[in-house]
């Protein structure tokens, strides 16, 4: 049995202390759509890695500072 990987991201708190950047603002640096970056604030779409490491370019930061994940469940 394979453990379960969960990504959890802090986007939302990030754009608070980027001047309340909107998801829009966000978007156009990481070249996205914004429905792309409220799915993934939201935890319901993982980001490629390229993606993911736009969105820490956008604030400034590594990515282990936007993006974590936790094995969960029983493993091999």
């Amino acid at each position: 049995m394979t453990k379960k990987i969960e990504i959890t991201n802090n986007i939302r708190t990030l754009r608070f202390f980027a001047n309340e950047m909107t998801q829009q603002e966000l978007a156009e640096k990481a070249g996205v759509s914004r429905q792309t970056i409220i799915a993934v604030e939201a935890g319901k779409y993982s980001p490629s890695l390229e993606l993911a490491f736009r969105i820490a370019e956008a604030f400034g930061v590594q990515i282990g500072e936007v993006f974590s994940y936790q094995s969960k469940g029983e493993g091999t």
